[in-house]
């Protein structure tokens, strides 16, 4: 199976700030992969240069295997992107907007799977209602519909959850994991973390227009995080001069230790007991994204 997206030695410069400096990245078909780094990574800059919005100085970029420059009209027919700006005409419903769409790809008739998406995207009630009518997360809804209407194989978000309610996340997410087993591309940004942890089995983080870390979700979680034991101790406990030096976070008499093993809990928990200490509270926490990121961002 060939790559959905291949980018290779993509640069962009605007004025003195250097957007993208030299990625290189594939993303298999059938992928569901995650774009993570903070704002002014470049991540904004890559997507609008894979939808051909963006010329990049240097570099070449294709989806299923079409070059977004040299044949620009059939790599944008195999994409839909969902931007992170509220863009939308206000003279239209919302089922014309999804018609007028479809229009732009030369697809008619396709009343069928517009009122499939606006079922799955909790837009039927608001099928005839104005754009200019609807909140901010029902104006993002359809920015979601907007790029799937012609059916692409790869689907690109740009922070799709941003100002949506939880019931309607869980919704959206519902209805893009069905297309991802469907055999859809997805490719993902968000700032919600878990988000990425939960959706995405492949991760590249951006720092700076450079990628700092690419890998699947389960070997960055391993690589930059591990499993922490929290405790808080009973007033007066004097945690044993041997774990001292294993705490990474102490507030009172509440402390952390970072594990690299879980057999590493009994060895703490044995020495406490040891040393007469009574534990009021104890907790294991699981690896997250979010401490990998952090790590990655603060290395580089």
């Amino acid at each position: 199976m060939g790559p959905a997206i291949r980018i290779e030695g993509v640069t962009k410069r605007f004025g003195s700030v250097q957007a993208l400096d030299g990625i290189d990245l594939d993303v298999s078909e059938g992928e569901f992969f995650g774009l993570l780094g903070p704002n002014g990574a470049g991540k904004t800059t890559l997507i609008s240069a894979l939808a051909g919005l963006v010329r990049p100085d240097a570099g070449r970029l294709a989806v299923m295997g079409h070059d977004v420059v040299s044949d620009y009209r059939a790599a944008r027919r195999q994409l839909g992107v969902v931007p992170q700006e509220l863009v939308f005409d206000p003279f239209f419903t919302v089922r014309e907007t999804l018609r007028i769409q479809s229009g732009y790809f030369g697809i008619r008739d396709n009343g069928a799977w517009i009122d499939e998406i606006l079922a799955n995207l909790d837009l039927t009630a608001k099928a005839d209602t104005n754009m200019r009518q609807l909140s901010g997360g029902m104006k993002r809804r359809v920015l979601v519909a907007q790029a799937l209407v012609h059916r692409p194989p790869v689907i690109v978000l740009d922070e799709p959850t941003a100002g949506v309610d939880v019931e309607l996340r869980q919704g959206l997410w519902a209805f893009i994991r069905r297309l991802n087993r469907d055999g859809h591309t997805i490719v993902l940004t968000t700032h919600y973390l878990e988000e990425a942890e939960s959706l995405c089995g492949r991760i590249a983080m951006l720092k700076q227009g450079r990628i700092v870390a690419l890998d699947t979700t389960a070997n960055l979680l391993r690589r930059f995080s591990g499993h922490t034991l929290r405790l808080r101790l009973a007033d007066g406990a004097a945690l044993p001069e041997p774990l001292k030096a294993r705490v990474v976070g102490d507030s009172g008499n509440a402390l952390a230790f970072s594990l690299e093993r879980c057999e590493e809990i009994e060895d703490i928990l044995h020495a406490l007991r040891g040393s007469g200490c009574r534990i009021d509270d104890i907790e294991v926490g699981k690896p997250d994204l979010e401490e990998v990121f952090v790590r990655v961002m603060n290395r580089t």
